[in-house]
Protein backbone atom coordinates (compact mmCIF):
# COMPACT_ATOMS: atom_id res chain seq x y z
CA UNK A 1 0.00 0.00 0.00
CA UNK A 2 2.91 2.60 0.89
CA UNK A 3 4.36 2.06 -2.25
CA UNK A 4 1.12 2.77 -4.31
CA UNK A 5 0.86 5.91 -2.30
CA UNK A 6 4.09 7.47 -2.47
CA UNK A 7 3.79 6.50 -6.82
CA UNK A 8 0.20 8.58 -7.04
CA UNK A 9 2.26 11.36 -4.41
CA UNK A 10 -0.66 10.28 -1.69
CA UNK A 11 0.56 11.17 1.85
CA UNK A 12 -1.71 8.88 4.03
CA UNK A 13 -0.79 7.05 6.94
CA UNK A 14 -0.18 3.53 7.06
CA UNK A 15 0.38 0.65 9.70
CA UNK A 16 -0.05 -3.36 10.07
CA UNK A 17 -0.58 -4.67 12.99
CA UNK A 18 -1.80 -8.23 13.61
CA UNK A 19 -4.24 -9.83 16.48
CA UNK A 20 -1.67 -11.44 17.82
CA UNK A 21 1.32 -10.27 20.21
CA UNK A 22 3.73 -12.78 19.69
CA UNK A 23 5.58 -11.71 16.90
CA UNK A 24 6.07 -8.12 18.13
CA UNK A 25 8.90 -5.84 17.12
CA UNK A 26 9.94 -8.66 14.37
CA UNK A 27 10.86 -8.47 10.94
CA UNK A 28 7.76 -9.93 8.15
CA UNK A 29 8.82 -13.17 6.74
CA UNK A 30 11.97 -13.67 4.94
CA UNK A 31 9.46 -15.02 2.38
CA UNK A 32 7.53 -11.63 2.55
CA UNK A 33 10.59 -9.90 2.12
CA UNK A 34 11.99 -11.48 -0.79
CA UNK A 35 8.34 -11.31 -2.79
CA UNK A 36 8.14 -7.26 -2.20
CA UNK A 37 11.95 -6.89 -3.06
CA UNK A 38 11.37 -8.89 -6.46
CA UNK A 39 8.16 -5.97 -7.06
CA UNK A 40 10.72 -3.36 -6.20
CA UNK A 41 9.39 -2.71 -2.97
CA UNK A 42 11.63 -2.62 0.26
CA UNK A 43 9.83 -3.92 3.22
CA UNK A 44 12.90 -4.02 6.01
CA UNK A 45 11.52 -0.85 8.11
CA UNK A 46 8.57 -2.93 8.89
CA UNK A 47 8.18 -4.60 12.42
CA UNK A 48 5.25 -6.21 13.87
CA UNK A 49 3.05 -4.94 16.25
CA UNK A 50 -0.18 -5.85 18.08
CA UNK A 51 -3.82 -3.87 17.16
CA UNK A 52 -4.61 -2.28 19.82
CA UNK A 53 -8.12 -0.44 20.68
CA UNK A 54 -6.52 3.16 19.69
CA UNK A 55 -6.26 2.32 16.36
CA UNK A 56 -9.87 2.70 15.77
CA UNK A 57 -9.84 6.26 16.19
CA UNK A 58 -6.57 7.28 14.94
CA UNK A 59 -7.33 5.49 11.72
CA UNK A 60 -10.25 5.93 9.13
CA UNK A 61 -10.16 2.56 8.08
CA UNK A 62 -8.99 -1.14 9.60
CA UNK A 63 -8.64 -3.35 6.53
CA UNK A 64 -8.00 -7.23 7.26
CA UNK A 65 -6.80 -10.44 6.03
CA UNK A 66 -9.32 -12.73 6.90
CA UNK A 67 -12.78 -13.38 8.93
CA UNK A 68 -10.80 -14.90 11.71
CA UNK A 69 -8.98 -11.17 11.76
CA UNK A 70 -12.19 -9.33 11.06
CA UNK A 71 -14.40 -10.64 14.36
CA UNK A 72 -11.13 -10.72 16.67
CA UNK A 73 -10.54 -6.90 16.00
CA UNK A 74 -14.15 -5.88 15.42
CA UNK A 75 -14.42 -7.24 19.13
CA UNK A 76 -11.81 -4.78 20.12
CA UNK A 77 -14.35 -2.31 18.70
CA UNK A 78 -16.16 -0.13 21.33
CA UNK A 79 -18.45 1.93 19.00
CA UNK A 80 -20.65 0.65 16.00
CA UNK A 81 -18.51 3.16 14.18
CA UNK A 82 -15.84 1.66 15.22
CA UNK A 83 -16.64 -1.80 14.10
CA UNK A 84 -17.99 -0.37 10.61
CA UNK A 85 -14.28 0.76 10.08
CA UNK A 86 -12.81 -2.91 9.47
CA UNK A 87 -13.34 -4.59 6.22
CA UNK A 88 -12.31 -7.22 4.99
CA UNK A 89 -9.11 -6.13 1.97
CA UNK A 90 -9.97 -8.04 -0.89
CA UNK A 91 -13.64 -6.71 -0.30
CA UNK A 92 -11.88 -3.87 -2.89
CA UNK A 93 -11.00 -6.15 -5.71
CA UNK A 94 -13.99 -8.66 -5.40
CA UNK A 95 -16.94 -6.76 -3.64
CA UNK A 96 -19.68 -8.49 -1.65
CA UNK A 97 -17.02 -12.01 -2.05
CA UNK A 98 -16.14 -12.16 1.37
CA UNK A 99 -12.49 -13.34 -0.04
CA UNK A 100 -10.34 -14.08 2.56
CA UNK A 101 -6.52 -13.69 2.02
CA UNK A 102 -4.70 -17.02 2.49
CA UNK A 103 -2.18 -17.90 5.18
CA UNK A 104 0.96 -18.16 2.79
CA UNK A 105 3.35 -19.59 6.03
CA UNK A 106 3.07 -23.49 5.13
CA UNK A 107 3.74 -22.89 1.17
CA UNK A 108 6.60 -21.43 -0.66
CA UNK A 109 4.50 -20.19 -3.60
CA UNK A 110 1.44 -19.06 -2.16
CA UNK A 111 3.79 -15.46 -1.01
CA UNK A 112 3.67 -14.49 -4.53
CA UNK A 113 0.01 -15.33 -4.91
CA UNK A 114 -0.62 -13.54 -1.51
CA UNK A 115 1.27 -10.46 -2.99
CA UNK A 116 -0.47 -10.11 -6.03
CA UNK A 117 -4.02 -10.57 -4.27
CA UNK A 118 -3.26 -7.63 -2.03
CA UNK A 119 -1.50 -5.41 -4.95
CA UNK A 120 -4.75 -5.43 -6.83
CA UNK A 121 -6.55 -4.91 -3.59
CA UNK A 122 -5.08 -2.12 -2.71
CA UNK A 123 -5.13 -0.45 -6.15
CA UNK A 124 -8.55 -0.96 -5.87
CA UNK A 125 -8.81 0.72 -1.96
CA UNK A 126 -6.98 3.41 -3.30
CA UNK A 127 -9.41 4.10 -6.41
CA UNK A 128 -12.21 4.34 -4.43
CA UNK A 129 -10.80 6.38 -1.65
CA UNK A 130 -8.37 8.90 -3.32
Amino acid sequence: MKSKLAERGLDWEVDSAGTGYWHAGDLPDRRSIATARRHGIDITDQRARQFKPGDFTHFDHILVMDLSNQRNVRILANTPEHEEKVQLILDYSHPGESRQVPDPYYDDNGFEAVYEMLDEACSAFIKKHA
